[in-house]
């Protein structure tokens, strides 16, 4: 059994083996492996050991975060938050530029220690991801399983995603955090990793959304 790659491509518990005119017998039912990786313990646990392990690193990457916006700042004429492809080649010829090229040099450096942190842990998870998906459709009789984008119509109960994520939390109770000398992520754990991070922003996002909606809510007068 197989994760396909990229991971947004259907994922079949029995793979595409089954002639088009058979009739599948079993249910279909859809796993997200981001969303299931992100809900067990050990990633969450591993997450937090990151930001302590790592934090004088964190720390001192927000610091040279703020110096190269500081930095970039008068580049950005139309004040979008970004330098478009016009405005890169003031900083190309400004006297600060090999300053700039140093800092997006250091702060690229430490992403790279704990993002490989980071993914080294959704790798010990992702390993076991298979056998927690076969044991689940199994259980349950289901004999294909897609990720929920291929899908235009599941009816309630057809995503397993916490199923799988239970199942993972007895497989993989806990993970390092600490990748072995010469370690370099997968191509599935590097993009596990990107979709968890996708995951995270976008639930950021709604809490911040809610948030500014309920102050809102709060400050609006009162009719009479």
């Amino acid at each position: 059994m197989k994760i396909l790659a990229p991971a947004g491509l259907a994922l079949a518990a029995v793979a595409a083996t089954v002639p088009a005119t058979a009739q599948v017998q079993g249910g279909i039912g859809t796993a997200n492996i981001a969303r299931a990786i992100l809900g067990t313990t050990a990633l969450q646990t591993a997450y937090q050991q990151v930001n302590t392990t790592y934090a004088a690193q964190i720390e001192t990457r927000t610091t040279k975060q703020q110096e190269l916006a500081t930095l970039l700042q008068p580049f950005d004429q139309n004040g979008n938050g970004q330098l478009d492809d016009a405005e890169l080649p003031a900083v190309q010829n400004s006297p600060s530029f090999t300053q700039i090229q140093t800092l997006e040099g250091e702060i690229a450096t430490i992403n790279g220690q704990v993002n490989n942190a980071r993914i080294f842990a959704v790798e010990q998870i992702l390993a076991q991801y298979p056998t927690a998906l076969q044991e689940v459709a199994a259980a349950q009789q289901i004999a294909v399983v897609f990720q929920p984008e291929a899908i235009q119509y599941a009816g309630e109960g057809a995503d397993i995603t916490p199923q799988i994520t239970t199942s993972l939390n007895t497989k993989v109770p806990t993970v390092g955090i600490v990748p072995p000398n010469g370690y370099r992520p997968t191509r599935n754990g590097a993009q596990i990793f990107q979709e968890i991070q996708q995951t995270l922003i976008a639930a950021q996002l709604r809490q911040q959304q809610q948030a500014q909606q309920e102050q809102g809510s709060t400050q609006a007068p009162e009719g009479r």
